[in-house]
């Protein structure tokens, strides 16, 4: 993925925005090997609360430092399924004047895409509808520091 990226870009600076707090480990890795001039701001958006599914409220938790006036901006996400929270997301990051905003992900989930007209542009991996953990991603702030990612089997509730 770094290549393709690096290769897009072909040196232009790009302004990195890590979605917290699930892309914090894949935007490092991702970083260490970009070869343009990066610079780094950090957003915390949750539709999701304390559940598994997502609640279809976007909030901002935590906004940028960073003005993105004329900055190639590359989002960086840990996971997209839906796609209710990034299409909320890049509408109000475009409205902030930046040059572009290209969207990356480690996970992808498109079988369950509501929002189609969010676009990945680079994406490591597409998985089925699976709750998944691990790398980053957690159940209730749980098993973010797994070396792995794993999918979480839940048990059928008996009546």
């Amino acid at each position: 993925m770094a290549q393709q990226i690096n290769k897009d870009f072909d040196g232009k600076p790009l302004h990195l925005i890590c979605i917290l707090k699930g892309g914090a480990m894949f935007m490092c890795e991702l970083a260490k090997r970009l070869t343009m001039p990066v610079s780094f701001d950090f957003m915390s958006v949750s539709s999701y609360g304390g559940g598994t599914v997502s609640s279809g409220v976007v909030r901002i938790m935590k906004d940028l430092d960073e003005t993105l006036e004329g900055k190639h901006v590359l989002i960086v996400e840990d996971i997209i399924d839906t796609g209710r929270t990034l299409a909320y997301l890049i509408d109000v990051l475009n409205k902030r004047g930046p040059k572009d905003i290209h969207l990356c992900t480690l996970l992808d989930k498109p079988e369950r895409r509501v929002k189609k007209q969010v676009t990945v542009d680079y994406t490591c991996f597409t998985i089925p509808d699976e709750f998944v953990v691990g790398y980053g991603l957690d159940y209730d702030q749980r098993y973010r520091n797994l070396p792995y990612i794993g999918v979480v089997e839940f048990e059928e509730d008996e009546e």
